[in-house]
């Protein structure tokens, strides 16, 4: 690890809890994202983690949080109270956030975990995964009354990538050229009026995690399903339609498996595998056919935003490039020639 990074995470810890001395530091970062994560552990155990930071906006970043803090103190009734990590506190009650020039540093207490899911789910974990998704959505949904939203949203982020996708400086950055900007904000504007045909301003809005990897949730076995028991990544946090959670839980339970070289095409949608874990998250929580529509501009979204505006400041270059390659010559493009009605007819019908 850079040691201008190890000090940063020394200097935000002393300025936390001058009085904790930290005995080892271990970078625990993912292989994909510019994000830096550290594992502080103590001599009296309690670990922490640290997340380093430089992506996006730090005013997103502290009200991402707080909206994170308020919906963890909310689920503290239910069955899903010691599910999130909490967001380690300062001295005043708030959360504690360090602050340098372009960078900032959180602290999470460390959760234990249990079980991980494998890399291809088997029939009954799918239908647990699909289960237990609808209950945490339920759960967020009842504490979401409680919790106002922010003030980024889908359409800010899409308005904002549509007056880039002309800047040279911003095309270059992605390895895009200059006929690709045109295919970009025709995207942008089709997905505002797919999103305000569909009813999307009437959706509820709930706190929505993103991106369920596998490798950001910890679950406890039971017979051939699971129950969720611990998660610790809110890199994605929005307070959205719950359907954006759904194209990352449509990666899990592909047929085939977690890969360690990743794209993010749409076919997983439409997989049958995928059907059985809405069937089962419906047989919960049932779906409304303007959310099953939604799904493909969730998608969309996500392509726009996650991968071609905010893909240089969380992938690391190597996958960037690649991805927006991707996206403006392979997953925009199939999206003029899929529908919803599949989903719709297999759930609905």
């Amino acid at each position: 690890m850079s040691q201008s990074i190890l000090d940063l995470v020394k200097r935000a810890h002393l300025a936390l809890d001058p009085h904790r001395a930290i005995e080892s530091i271990v970078e625990m970062s993912p292989l994909v994202s510019t994000n830096r994560v550290f594992r502080l552990s103590f001599e009296h155990g309690n670990d922490r983690v640290a997340k380093v930071s430089s992506y996006g906006s730090f005013v997103h970043f502290k009200q991402d949080h707080e909206r994170i803090e308020q919906l963890i103190r909310e689920l503290r009734y239910t069955r899903f109270s010691q599910f999130l990590a909490p967001v380690v506190l300062g001295p005043d009650g708030k959360i504690f956030f360090y602050r340098e020039p372009g960078i900032w540093v959180v602290f999470y207490e460390k959760v234990p975990f249990y079980d991980f899911l494998p890399p291809r789910l088997s029939e009954g974990e799918i239908v647990a995964f699909g289960r237990e998704l609808a209950e945490f959505h339920l759960a967020s949904e009842r504490a979401s009354e409680r919790i106002p939203p922010t003030w980024k949203t889908l359409g800010s982020d899409i308005a904002l990538l549509f007056e880039r996708a002309n800047d040279p400086s911003f095309l270059e950055a992605r390895g895009l050229r200059s006929e690709d900007a045109k295919l970009i904000r025709h995207h942008a504007e089709v997905f505002l009026e797919n999103a305000e045909a569909i009813g999307y301003h009437s959706l509820p809005k709930i706190p929505v995690l993103v991106d369920w990897n596998i490798g950001n949730f910890s679950v406890g076995f039971d017979g051939d399903g699971f129950k969720f028991f611990s998660r610790w990544d809110y890199d994605w946090f929005r307070i959205e339609p719950r359907i954006l959670d759904f194209y990352f839980c449509s990666r899990v339970v592909r047929d085939e498996g977690d890969q360690s070289t990743f794209s993010y095409l749409s076919s997983t949608l439409f997989e049958p595998r995928f059907i059985r874990f809405l069937k089962s998250y419906h047989a919960t929580s049932p779906l409304i056919e303007a959310e099953l529509r939604f799904m493909l501009e969730a998608y969309r979204f996500f392509i726009l935003n996650y991968v071609l505006l905010e893909g240089p400041h969380f992938f690391r270059p190597s996958h960037c490039a690649r991805l927006s390659r991707e996206a403006v010559e392979i997953y925009l493009p199939e999206l003029d020639k899929i529908s919803a009605e599949p989903l719709i007819e297999a759930i609905l019908v």
